[in-house]
């Protein structure tokens, strides 16, 4: 198994990308494939004491920022370290790639290298969330902005063999749509003939879920248009860290508060540990044919470590290949 790591995408990079690709090599024995600045990496590595026992580096002179088009990956930053990633992806040198950096570049460069499975619309960002009861997907969260019925259909579809496959579940995970209520007829004309199509399909349809009820587990798999998914994951991270941070600063209002702080701090760890979307290895760009993860942009060592070994995981288990096999083409796709 290797697993391609993009050394120059995001915020931290390239240290913590290194520290976290070095960790997965000696943590999980995958072998790793940095792009990026090759001497600056050396250079890093050195300078941090990090190992680089189990990864090559392959050179790779640019590097796409967050501020750059998505689309300059396939011209101007053609000799990024994503677009290298991708490349050596598409070509088989690597089983999975990894990237910290920007997600409009990386859904392009993804879709234009290594290109959609065949009959799949559109490729959909599936971050893995945490809930009251355990993890679950929200597909999708960002990558189309304008979506089909029949593209809603095929995001439940791929989230449903990769929760059974990654995190488990079987044929028992479920699937739910996000929408302004429980009722069969809510939502716009998108939602209400995605419901009907979602209800026929065979899956482990729930019906309509409403935001307030997504943290809850109300389904394993939350389906939604880019436009929507995108605005709960990012209110769901807003509203987790004001959560947290609040109850940081009731601890440590007075002495008493700061006493009971230390009778609970085995108890609160726990709990940012269950409440860190970190912990579950990124989101999966679902639809492309090969695995690609997306690691959040301000991922540290810990979380590229974990978005490894989810990509390694993600290769091993062929469930591109499970995808390919179960949906059904829509026929606006190609």
């Amino acid at each position: 198994m290797r697993v391609i790591v993009d050394a120059f995408g995001g915020d931290y990079a390239p240290l913590e990308i290194i520290r976290g690709a070095s960790l997965a090599a000696s943590e999980y024995g995958i072998k790793i494939l940095l792009t990026g600045k090759k001497d600056e990496i050396i250079k890093t590595a050195e300078q941090y004491r990090i190992s680089l026992g189990g990864i090559d580096i392959e050179n790779a002179p640019d590097v796409i920022s967050m501020s750059d088009e998505p689309r300059s990956i396939l011209k101007e930053h053609k000799d990024s370290s994503m677009a290298a990633g991708l490349r050596l992806l598409a070509a088989g040198d690597g089983d999975a790639f990894v990237s910290a950096g920007s997600t409009g570049a990386l859904i392009m460069g993804a879709t234009f290298f290594v290109k959609r499975i065949r009959g799949i619309s559109r490729a959909a960002l599936a971050p893995i969330m945490p809930g009251t009861k355990g993890p679950f997907m929200l597909i999708d969260s960002g990558a189309n902005v304008d979506s089909r019925p029949e593209m809603l259909l095929q995001f439940a579809q791929m989230g449903s063999i990769y929760m059974s496959n990654i995190i488990g579940g079987g044929s028992k995970v479920t699937v739910g749509l996000a929408n302004v209520g429980t009722e069969d007829n809510k939502g716009g004309e998108l939602q209400r003939q995605a419901f009907a199509l979602l209800k026929e399909s065979g899956l482990n349809f729930v019906g309509n879920i409403e935001a307030r009820d997504i943290p809850f587990n109300a389904a394993d798999v939350v389906v939604s248009d880019g436009f929507t998914g995108n605005v709960i994951l990012k209110l769901t991270e807003g509203v987790a860290d004001a959560i947290i941070g609040n109850i940081k600063d009731i601890f440590m209002t007075n002495a008493v508060t700061k006493t009971a702080a230390l009778l609970v701090k085995p108890h609160f760890k726990d709990f940012r540990k269950k409440m860190d979307a970190s912990e579950y290895g990124g989101a999966p760009l679902l639809g492309i044919s090969k695995p690609v993860i997306k690691a959040h942009g301000n991922s540290k060592a810990a979380a590229v470590k974990h978005a490894v070994r989810v990509a390694a995981d993600f290769a091993a288990k062929g469930v591109i290949g499970q995808i390919a096999a179960a949906v059904k083409p829509d026929d606006q796709s190609q």
